[in-house]
């Protein structure tokens, strides 16, 4: 088991860019040189998202990611997989709305574990309150082929959101360089951008540029 907390994270609330390794868009054997041009660019957080590989398969690319992650002072979180944060040197984990529960993946990833939740409404945001994640993420605001069975939920309600919970939103679902200025606009105050960084020609330079909307 890895000592996760023997160095610097940079503090959830001080984040603005999530960037997430998707394997969906990025086969296993890129994955290490797509973590170090996203941190390059500025990402303030990753997370390795892999629906459709093994157990052993993630803890593999986790003890790959985990040590470039703290070499770069940001958290690494995984989606779903909780128990593999203490073994793995994860910060902690993202969960969803028919996952565990905030307590549950708290309890197997670890009582200091960053735990993030994803809501797909302001009510969902809301009862989120209760379950005190570290963070939420927030959306589909757009259609999103990551996400392509959810229905976008628009920006109307960003303002609103922000205004009523207690700690950090990061809004999501398909944010890219072009409609992230508008997205701005509308409240959002933290970005989680996928597949617009993941297949950009130049991973580092497109980083760069929405980060720079969110200093």
């Amino acid at each position: 088991m890895l000592d996760r907390f023997s160095y610097h994270v940079k503090p959830i609330a001080l984040c603005r860019l999530y960037g997430i390794l998707d394997t969906g868009y990025v086969n296993s054997d890129r994955m290490v040189a797509m973590a170090c041009s996203l941190i390059a660019g500025g990402v303030d957080i990753l997370q390795l998202r892999a629906k459709k590989e093994s157990r052993e398969e993630i803890r593999i690319m986790a003890l790959e990611l985990a040590p470039i992650c703290r070499k770069a002072g940001i958290a690494f979180i995984l989606n779903d997989h909780p128990d593999l944060v203490p073994e793995t040197g994860a910060d902690g984990a993202h969960v969803g709305q028919i996952d565990l529960s905030v307590a549950e993946a708290r309890r197997l990833a670890g009582p200091e574990a960053l735990i993030g939740k994803s809501t797909h409404s302001l009510e969902q945001a809301l009862v989120a309150v209760g379950e005190s994640p570290n963070y939420i993420g927030f959306g589909p605001l757009f259609a999103t082929a990551t996400k392509p069975d959810y229905a976008p939920i628009g920006t109307e309600q960003i303002h609103e959101v922000h205004r009523l919970l207690p700690f950090p939103v990061f809004c999501i679902g398909g944010i890219n360089l072009g409609n992230l200025p508008s997205v701005l606009r509308s409240g959002a105050q933290r970005a989680v951008i996928v597949s617009d960084l993941l297949t950009a020609a130049d991973p580092v330079a497109r980083t760069t540029a929405c980060r720079a909307f969110l200093s």
